[in-house]
């Protein structure tokens, strides 16, 4: 008879995910190894091993529960029945938002291509790549003209992504500034440069 879970597999798997985030942030994908990652959680290597056979499956769940959770925080976010300045507004909050308290997941995806398999690149890929074209298809929708082959999409796309996607470098929460606020500079910002593109 299969071994039923628990009622809180996802709550202590999520736990385990954000642990192990931790001990990759701090010591890097080389150093950290299982034995930290299950004492710092909490949980036997046998039970670490378990759920997650080897370190480059912990580090992909990471990774990819992150990505996924942000993608489905969009999609629900998402009003393409609002103005489009209004939706890329609401979009940039939304992914700051679930970048709140994230830090250390995002440093596990900016740092671990060399650690995942060919595979694995591919669906975390995919996954980038759906959150990205949400995007993208907002500002072509506010400049038309950026769709195309040749033209700046891409650049911009990506240029707003650098302003979202850095943000855990210099942030802090209580700080001068709110993540709204920031939301709001950085559509702000990417309206205005859109504005003044050739």
């Amino acid at each position: 008879m299969a071994r039923t879970r628990a009622e809180d597999f996802e709550r202590k798997q999520r736990n385990l995910l954000l642990d192990a985030a931790r001990v990759f942030a701090e010591q890097g994908m080389e150093k950290a190894s299982m034995a930290q990652i299950a004492a710092e959680a909490g949980v036997s290597k046998s039970l670490l091993y378990h759920y997650y056979p080897s370190k480059d499956a912990l580090i992909f769940s990471i990774i990819e529960t992150h990505l996924t959770e942000l993608d489905d925080a969009l999609a629900e976010a998402d009003r393409p029945d609002a103005a489009p300045e209004d939706r890329l507004r609401l979009l940039v909050r939304t992914v700051l938002e679930k970048y709140r308290g994230a830090d250390d997941q995002h440093k596990v995806q900016l740092n671990a291509a060399a650690a995942l398999s060919p595979d694995q690149r591919v669906c975390l890929t995919e996954i980038e790549r759906r959150i990205v074209r949400r995007f993208s298809s907002v500002l072509t929708e506010i400049r038309p003209e950026l769709k195309g082959p040749g033209t700046m999409l891409m650049p911009v796309t990506m240029s707003l992504f650098g302003m979202m996607n850095w943000v855990y470098m210099w942030f802090k929460e209580g700080g001068p500034i709110s993540r709204d606020d920031y939301a709001d500079l950085a559509t702000r910002l990417m309206l205005g440069g859109l504005g003044n593109l050739d």
